[in-house]
């Protein structure tokens, strides 16, 4: 039983790295992609590259903790939800 646990731990937790990985370089291409269309309709300040460098550096530091609380967190606390209730009710 242990080792079925810890095999469902080791591939659950390659699984959201992988999910996390994917949401993360998605999201940022999509935040760059916004960035470069606000310059280039002219709303952004300097050279193109600095302010898309400076949106993007602003942009990773808000969405990694929403990331790990959206992709590992959540998940775990429901399976383990869903073992508990499947052996304990």
């Amino acid at each position: 039983m242990l080792l079925g646990l810890m095999r469902l731990a080791l591939v659950g937790l390659i699984g959201l790295s992988v999910l996390y990985l994917v949401i993360s370089i998605y999201a940022r291409s999509v935040r760059r992609e916004t960035l470069e269309r606000q310059w280039d309709e002219g709303d952004g300040a300097g050279e193109r590259a600095d302010f898309v460098r400076a949106g993007l550096e602003a942009y990773r530091h808000s969405l990694r903790k929403k990331l790990v609380l959206l992709v590992y967190i959540v998940p775990v606390i429901l399976v383990s939800l869903v073992v508990y209730l499947m052996n304990f009710s």
